[in-house]
């Protein structure tokens, strides 16, 4: 081991896209010598999946794993549909969720570089290669998040187009309106609202709206040019605040007024407080 520099391992790292305790593994059992690592990695099936790392993922799937006190989201892109639906694939993105629910990563890259459940020899990444070269796609892990249960909350989850979209409704106030919170999740996933409330709308947009409504109503008075923007601006706050959506499953009220009827069952204070709206390829 003792001519096994940082600097070998690091290099055969770029060279193969393999991790680095697999590399100075490769690179022990070969006595340092880089081309025998690398024949050492591929016929370990682990270098070859580089030469699909370049290919475009456009499709996958949204994974979720649920615990008592989090919910584990995780977007998996692959090239094509087909192999979205592979049950090999499909296996991997189940068993990631369930770890990431877990393990409860603070990144993404932390994430990759866990010890695989399934197998602690390898890390997610390089589980992630061997998967490549088994399944004949480039697999990219694009993004991880966990989400924390609130205190008397109650959460929706509705995956939809199996698993190209995924939305997550969080109701605070109870913790018994989990029916109502996949009510709206599925919304959610239907009307593609872009905020929660008109409030969360930034300073920018809203004033960009107001140039475009001031000017389709040019020529008129004063006092019916401002009446027509404020109904103008409040009809663009309703498209693209959930709150103030058309309710899917009864479009003769909104999201929000759906809530206050509940409200007036149960007798207790709800509130819509967050929303999360994942769509394969959107990721940022």
């Amino acid at each position: 081991m003792g001519n096994i520099t940082p600097q070998m391992i690091k290099e055969l790292r770029e060279r193969s896209g393999v991790g680095m305790t697999k590399c100075k593994e490769a690179l022990v059992e070969s006595d340092g010598d880089m081309q025998k690592a690398i024949e050492f990695l591929r016929k370990k099936g682990l270098a070859s999946a580089i030469k699909k790392e370049g290919r475009d993922t456009k499709e996958g799937t949204i994974g979720f794993s649920e615990t008592e006190n989090e919910i584990a989201l995780l977007e998996v892109n692959t090239e094509t549909d087909f192999v979205a639906k592979n049950e090999k694939f499909q296996k991997f993105v189940k068993e990631l969720s369930a770890q990431a629910a877990k393990s409860k990563p603070a990144s993404l890259d932390a994430f990759l570089k866990e010890n695989y459940d399934i197998d602690p020899s390898l890390t997610i990444e390089e589980y992630r290669n061997l998967l490549i070269q088994s399944i004949g796609e480039n697999i990219q892990i694009a993004r991880v998040e966990i989400i924390k249960k609130e205190k008397n909350a109650s959460y929706g989850i509705y995956s939809h187009m199996g698993g190209k979209i995924l939305c997550v409704v969080e109701i605070s106030g109870s913790s018994d309106e989990q029916k109502i919170a996949k009510d709206i999740a599925m919304h959610v996933a239907a009307d593609s609202p872009e905020y929660l409330t008109p409030e969360q709308i930034p300073a920018d947009i809203r004033k960009k709206e107001e140039e475009i409504a001031r000017s389709q109503v040019q020529g008129k008075p004063e006092f019916v040019i401002e009446k027509i923007i404020t109904g103008k601006l409040k009809a663009f706050e309703d498209s693209v605040c959930l709150v103030g959506q058309k309710f899917v499953k009864d479009p003769s009220i909104t999201v929000q007024k759906f809530v206050e009827n509940r409200e007036k069952e149960i007798d207790a204070k709800l509130k819509i407080s967050c929303f999360w709206r994942w769509m394969i390829g959107s990721s940022k």
